[in-house]
């Protein structure tokens, strides 16, 4: 598996986890195609049709929060003001569609790749940890075979030591 290289580890800082889907904020799409913010913006809203839900939506006052308090972004201002828009990775690719640059049609491709990248890791990661459990599952089953065996020789010592009638011929008087 290939690693990131640095500018593919800037894009992939620049990737949140929100509502269980990976995506990009407007203002760092908006710096990565060479555009202004609010350009980007008016873009999109003259071609919503182009971005349904699972491609774009706005984020919320709590997500916004809650990005702020976890360092995600330095402050509510660095937004510009608005409630940014975050765009999934089929978004991103739209996006660069309706902006018609040449510097958004690469870099959306460098942004596409990376994604790919991460779920190419998180393959592998899955692979790991099947590997894992399976370990796991030999390991338990050595463990009940040794307590069985303990449990056995517990047993043997256990036993009372009571003489035993002698094995062999026995003659009649």
């Amino acid at each position: 598996m290939e690693e990131l290289s640095t500018r593919d580890q800037e894009i992939a800082e620049k990737i949140f986890l929100i509502r269980g889907i990976k995506v990009m904020l407007d203002k760092d799409l908006a710096q990565m195609y060479g555009t202004m913010p609010k350009r980007l913006r008016q873009q999109v809203k003259r071609n919503l049709d182009r971005f349904p839900q699972h491609f774009m939506f706005q984020l919320s006052d709590k997500e916004v929060d809650s990005m702020v308090s976890q360092n995600a972004i330095p402050s509510r201002q660095s937004l510009g003001g608005s409630l940014p828009y975050a765009f999934s990775e089929h978004g991103i690719l739209m996006l660069a569609n309706v902006i018609k640059s040449q510097q958004a049609i690469a870099m959306s491709i460098k942004i596409i790749e990376v994604f790919v990248k991460f779920r190419e890791m998180l393959i592998s990661q899955k692979d790991l940890l099947l590997k894992f459990e399976q370990l796991e599952k030999l390991v338990v089953q050595h463990d009940e075979d040794i307590t069985a065996i303990f449990q056995a020789l517990k047993q043997l010592i256990q036993q009372k030591n009571e003489p035993r009638e002698p094995i062999g011929f026995k003659f009649k008087k």
